[in-house]
């Protein structure tokens, strides 16, 4: 499959461990099979937008949150890329724990 694929899966299955569900229980409440998550994951299937809502619905994760920022043939290079990536598969909670500790360390490297 594309990198595009590959790249939504691989923020699917972020989020989907970083709120502790295996992919029987992210299936269950998506109402999709287990191997689908999986394949969808992995970049083996280009998952319609219905399936997607209903994965993005079930793991708390807003739709444009996992299109947003998208360029797949720059994700992995960017540092920039790479560190939204990591902060936007969080719960919010942690966005905004993780956005303090961020401004608490630029502030420092300028005094």
């Amino acid at each position: 499959m594309s990198d595009l694929v590959q790249t939504i899966g691989n923020r699917l299955q972020r989020r989907r461990k970083a709120l502790g569900y295996s992919q029987e229980v992210a299936a269950k409440k998506a109402g999709v099979h287990p191997t689908y998550i999986g394949q969808v994951e992995r970049g083996e299937k280009n998952a319609t937008i219905t399936s997607l809502s209903k994965i993005c619905q079930a793991l708390g994760f807003p739709m444009e949150q996992l299109f947003e920022n998208l360029d797949p043939w720059n994700e992995e290079k960017s540092v920039a890329n790479q560190c939204y990536s990591l902060v936007a598969e969080q719960p919010e909670d942690e966005q905004v724990a993780l956005l303090q500790i961020l401004k608490t360390t630029v502030n420092y490297k300028k005094n």
